[in-house]
């Protein structure tokens, strides 16, 4: 079968630390075990390129290009408008496929929220210019951030890591939006993320690791990475009720399909 992990950072400093060989070896690994493609996600400037230059080096490893909620606190408003510069110009690159990582999170900075949905807006709109869909970020801000995106009713993507209830994930599918699940919807607490999943159309549905992070049953608690997207789709389909290769098929077009990878 051939997979499709949607999410990763494999420029994260765990894969140097806690990967035998480091991220060379899990990206080789994650291949030999039927990952066919990968979306490396930036989170600023800085992860950004390193995204791309990892795009670079494999034929199956896309990049993404954006500015995350949390990196967006470190950064001067002064320094915005040169850092979405950078972003737009990192966009240009063919194996940019889209922007992002972007999006809210109020679980770390709670007092940030017009600063957060200030930049979101931005990003937003830049993905519209550029005719490149987004990948959103969304942690304790469902209402935000749904109703950010419907603000740019020309704007696709994704919501990654979905953890957003079941009507959300509807009313987004209905808005052409693609909903993707990490190893969070293989553990035993997440009957939340199982019902959204199953009320998503199944031309809506994506996979992910989000690596080095949220690594899927039985291996949750150890370094994640592209390798253990086979748990995740085994644990989606369960919820969706339809079979594990078939699953996998629609799940790898549809990403195809969101990102325009041949």
């Amino acid at each position: 079968m051939e997979y499709f992990d949607s999410h990763a950072h494999y420029n994260d400093a765990r894969f140097a630390d806690e990967y035998p060989g480091g991220a060379d070896a899990a990206i080789h690994d994650a291949y030999d075990l039927g990952i066919r493609h990968i979306l490396n996600a930036g989170t600023n400037p800085q992860t950004s390129r390193e995204s791309l230059a990892l795009a670079e080096k494999y034929d199956f490893l896309y990049a993404a290009a954006g500015l995350h909620p949390e990196d967006a606190m470190h950064i001067a408003d002064e320094d915005i408008p040169s850092v979405l510069d950078e972003i737009r110009a990192l966009a240009s690159h063919p194996k940019v496929v889209a922007i992002g990582e972007i999006g809210l999170d109020y679980h770390w900075d709670p007092d940030g929220k017009e600063r957060q949905m200030r930049l979101f807006d931005a990003q937003l709109s830049m993905a519209e210019e550029l005719s490149l869909p987004v990948i959103v970020h969304d942690r304790d801000a469902h209402g935000d951030a749904f109703d950010t995106v419907r603000a740019h009713p020309h704007v696709r993507g994704v919501f990654h890591s979905f953890s957003g209830s079941a009507e959300m994930a509807r009313q987004l599918s209905r808005m052409g939006w693609y909903i993707s699940f990490s190893g969070t919807i293989s553990y035993k607490n997440a009957a939340k993320v199982r019902e959204a999943a199953a009320v998503v159309p199944h031309d809506r549905l994506l996979i992910e690791t989000d690596a080095p992070y949220l690594a899927p049953v039985p291996h949750r608690g150890k370094i994640n990475y592209s390798g253990y997207v086979p748990c995740t789709a085994r644990a989606l389909a369960d919820a969706i009720g339809l079979g594990e290769e078939e699953t996998v098929r629609l799940t790898t077009q549809n990403a195809k399909n969101l990102f325009g990878i041949k």
